[in-house]
């Protein structure tokens, strides 16, 4: 019989429970990517949820034009932001979070403020683990 654990489905076997990868992954894989949450956050606090492209790449320390673009397109494909092309010259391209992207916002300030909540922990654990190993 199928049951959950935060959302996750498992069955229980005899063995224990056992739980299958799914679709999911990608999406989660995507959020704990090194720019993701800091180009939907850029997003996040701009007027209108929108910039453009020059606008997220100044306000994001350390990310280079290949990777911003990559970031960018990844979250076009999940249905996250949306690019708009305005044929000028020079062109000009803005990108806005869809309504979906918007409505993941508070699950990433969650996950976010548990982070912070807890690295200093984390480090303290990452430390004794690694003295222990050495």
């Amino acid at each position: 019989m199928e049951q959950n654990i935060y959302g996750r489905p498992y069955v229980q076997t005899t063995d224990g429970p056992r739980f299958r990868p799914c679709a999911p992954h990608s999406v989660l894989a995507r959020l704990g990517d090194k720019w993701t949450i800091l180009v939907m956050s850029h997003l996040a606090v701009a007027d209108g949820y929108r910039l453009r492209f020059s606008g997220l790449k100044n306000g994001i320390e350390g990310i280079t034009q290949r990777m911003l673009t990559l970031t960018l397109r990844n979250l076009e494909r999940d249905g996250l932001v949306k690019r708009y092309y305005y044929p000028e010259v020079p062109p000009r391209v803005e990108y806005e979070l869809t309504e979906m992207g918007a409505s993941m916002l508070p699950a990433l300030e969650g996950f976010t403020s548990w982070i912070r909540e807890n690295w200093p922990r984390i480090e303290e654990c990452r430390k004794a683990f690694d003295e222990a190993a050495a």
